[in-house]
């Protein structure tokens, strides 16, 4: 057997780990495999590498992918040169099923969030034997428990809080983390416990400037002069919208997030005494090595997703539910987004310590 594998979208540290573990699980089993570069770039110009056990040995530790990637390159869309445009997209579906065919593949393993797990679904009812593994820092896949890169994520925001305390403290200011995380609130609602956020604002309770600037008076009053305030990139206003950075197109995600934090600080600095700094983080949260979580639970995907190829389980993805790997179909598992709800136990337990969600209504 012979099977193609590619990463798509955004990087993420634990994707050099599913790589490793199917490549090896693969070549155990006597099986040749090829890794596209570039994600769909590389399926759509026939550009890849043959693995071997020695170009997969030691990457389990390294962030990124050694494969490389793009989260622009859509073959249904297809925008880059020479075959395509922004302002003339093309369809190259044809041409990356011809270069599947043409390298008598059995399977293509395609290892992304949901842009890259629709475009993978897209293919397989175009009739390619396709199988998903679910990448993505956001956490926001409805159908696994977790995604690898996540806790890596979670890792480096956190980190950042515990950083900015001792500034925020000693120099009596606000001082606002902004995380990614695009329509869900995971990182920042996490991070934001982890590291003692004083205020979270996510998605999925729109803020009122109003309640925010009392939860940092509060604090005045009991002698605590400085507060942390994490937010998370789609945060939004009760009577507003996200804020949206810049537009690509081209992209199957083209909507970038970002500088919702800028607002909030030229709000507060209006409203209170205190200075407000701003920290975004960014890609930040995207890179360095994998936690040892993120190392296991990719390792167990791309082993799961092997299986998969072994019996024949096409059209579906390798998901993490209940401590067990299992498998769903791909589009049900992008059928819909993985959000906070408002009334879950974790938001309680951040409200029950004192923790503002910048919404009087959200209570303990």
């Amino acid at each position: 057997m012979k099977i193609g594998i590619l990463t798509g979208g955004g990087d993420c540290p634990g994707l050099n780990a599913v790589v490793r573990a199917v490549s090896k699980s693969a070549l155990k089993k006597g099986w040749e495999i090829i890794g596209f570069r570039d994600g769909f770039k590389g399926l759509v110009e026939n550009k890849f590498i043959k693995l071997k056990d020695r170009d997969v040995s030691g990457i389990i530790i390294k962030g990124g992918t050694i494969l490389g990637t793009s989260n622009k390159a859509n073959p249904f869309e297809y925008t880059l040169a020479p075959f395509g445009s922004a302002k003339s997209p093309r369809d190259m579906s044809a041409k990356a099923i011809a270069n599947f065919r043409k390298n008598k593949l059995s399977a293509l393993i395609a290892i992304g969030g949901d842009g890259s797990l629709i475009l993978a679904d897209k293919f397989y009812k175009k009739g390619l034997p396709v199988i998903g593994v679910p990448k993505t820092i956001d956490n926001d896949l409805a159908a696994t428990d977790i995604t690898f890169g996540f806790d890596s994520a979670l890792r480096v925001a956190t980190d950042a809080i515990d950083k900015l305390h001792t500034t925020a403290e000693s120099h009596h200011r606000i001082l606002i983390v902004e995380t990614m995380g695009r329509y869900a609130g995971w990182i920042a609602l996490r991070a934001g416990i982890a590291g003692g956020g004083d205020i979270i604002l996510i998605p999925e309770v729109p803020y009122k400037d109003e309640d925010i600037v009392k939860a940092v008076k509060d604090r005045c009053k009991q002698g605590k002069n400085f507060s942390i305030v994490v937010v998370a990139e789609g945060a939004k206003p009760a009577k507003g919208k996200m804020t949206v950075k810049k537009v690509v197109e081209g992209s199957p995600e083209p909507i970038r997030l970002g500088g919702v934090s800028y607002k909030i600080a030229e709000m507060l600095d209006k409203e209170v005494h205190l200075e407000s700094r701003v920290v975004v983080l960014g890609h930040l949260q995207r890179g360095g090595r994998p936690t040892a979580f993120d190392r296991w639970l990719a390792t167990g995907f791309g082993i799961k997703a092997a299986e998969m190829v072994e019996n024949k389980k096409f059209g579906r993805m390798a998901s993490f539910k209940k401590f067990q790997f299992t498998d769903v179909k791909i589009n049900e598992a992008v059928k819909k987004l993985k959000r906070v709800s408002p009334n879950c136990q974790e938001i309680k337990m951040a409200v029950n310590v004192g923790t503002s969600f910048g919404n009087r209504k959200i209570t303990g």
